[in-house]
């Protein structure tokens, strides 16, 4: 694996963790299982996403925004899934799971314009 994507996946993870951290607390919760739960799940979900992406892009001609589609929405069911199931103050799993990970990418498209 080239060091292109590993140095893609560290950065997308960390800036994934630090961005729906912020949500997190822009959201007003701040119950630390469920901070660390949010942790967890991005830990599970971010490094998927990203590599699978990558070799999408790199191995074949899909096209990557279509690639990127169900991709993310992966990760907004699987995050939505564990916030439901382990979680007591999400009220709206898989709405929170929707704006964290929409304000997440959302954020980090921006910092690709600029960057």
């Amino acid at each position: 694996m080239s060091v292109r994507v590993i140095s893609s996946l560290a950065v997308s993870l960390a800036l994934t963790l630090i961005l729906e951290s912020g949500f997190f607390l822009l959201a007003r919760k701040r119950d630390k299982k469920d901070f660390k739960l949010l942790l967890l799940v991005n830990i599970l979900t971010n490094p998927v996403v990203v590599l699978s992406y990558w070799l999408a892009a790199l191995y074949t001609a899909w096209n990557t925004t279509l690639v990127m589609i169900p991709l993310e929405l992966f990760a907004v069911f699987v995050e939505g899934f564990y916030y439901k199931k382990y979680s007591s103050g999400f009220k709206r799993p898989y709405l929170f799971s929707l704006g964290a990970n929409a304000f997440s990418f959302g954020t980090g498209m921006l910092i690709q314009l600029l960057f």
